[in-house]
């Protein structure tokens, strides 16, 4: 199946995103490990698998639009020496990766690409919930101070 109008542009810029958060979510896991931090690594590896399973899924999409899937880029990996640098950082780049997917729908919407858009939104519902995912750390961090967030960190 042909891909419409700037589809494959769009697709390819997320296939980026994601791509990128997975390294990203891999290095802050492995921070948070080295800091002794059990409970977070195991939430950053998860988040590294979710985002390789949605970067998979893209390149299928992209082959079944007869495109080349841009495999070759990655953005800035963001990096931080503290946990609520992390957070930041992740949170930016999720509601980034919200606004990206979304305008990639309207894009798909316009050009009656409603299969593509479906795919699409699955994807951005994992990203919002990686939003909440991430304020809601923060909040915490501000509510219980930062040393007892971080004990509470360290085992399961």
């Amino acid at each position: 199946m042909k891909a419409k109008a700037g589809v494959l542009d769009h697709l390819n810029g997320i296939v980026k995103a994601e791509l990128t958060a997975v390294h990203q979510s891999l290095l802050h896991g492995a921070l948070c490990k080295h800091g002794g931090y059990e409970r977070l690594h195991e939430h950053f590896e998860y988040l590294a698998q979710e985002e390789v399973g949605h970067s998979s899924g893209l390149i299928d999409h992209i082959l079944f639009l007869e495109g080349t899937p841009d495999v070759d880029h990655l953005d800035a990996v963001s990096r931080g020496w503290t946990v609520a640098e992390l957070f930041t950082s992740d949170l930016n780049f999720e509601r980034d990766d919200v606004e990206l997917l979304r305008k990639t729908i309207a894009h798909c919407a316009k050009v009656l690409d409603c299969t593509t858009g479906h795919k699409l939104e699955d994807m951005v519902k994992d990203s919002q919930e990686h939003v909440d995912w991430f304020e809601t750390q923060l909040r915490a961090i501000d509510q219980v101070e930062f040393d007892h967030y971080l004990s509470e960190q360290i085992k399961k």
